[in-house]
């Protein structure tokens, strides 16, 4: 079963059936900017879940993010130790963004720190091969 508020996908992401094998991530999932490995197959599962996350930027010194999007397809990771290659950023009002651990670029998913067992990755910023 999905995890707190997260359902498994529905019409609005049927467009990521395609990436699903056995109801994980049948192909490796990379950064979209520098190619770094973020997850490899069969790690994680194909979630719908609306949240809102900061356009994507690298990172730079105290830039606050100011616009962003609403999303619904979502990798769900159950350990962080799981991620091949994932930062996380400062805690902000109990999320942390995830990016590239490379290249800094993000986020490309989130985390709330009161749920120790929910990491999400979002589908559409990432690169499946």
């Amino acid at each position: 079963m999905a995890e707190s508020g997260a359902t498994p996908v529905g019409d609005d992401v049927s467009a990521f059936y395609d990436l699903v094998e056995n109801g994980k991530n049948k192909t490796s999932i990379y950064c979209q900017r520098c190619r770094s490995l973020v997850l490899s197959p069969n790690n994680a599962t194909l979630v719908e879940k609306e949240f809102y996350l900061p356009y994507m930027f690298k990172k730079k010194v105290e830039t606050q993010p100011t616009e962003g999007e609403d999303l619904k397809a979502f990798w769900l990771v159950k350990d962080m130790y799981t991620f091949d290659n994932v930062g996380f950023s400062n805690t902000v009002d109990s999320i942390k963004y995830l990016i590239c651990a490379d290249c800094e670029i993000g986020p490309i998913g989130w985390h709330n720190i009161t749920d120790k067992k929910s990491f999400y990755i979002a589908v559409e910023r990432v690169r499946h091969e």
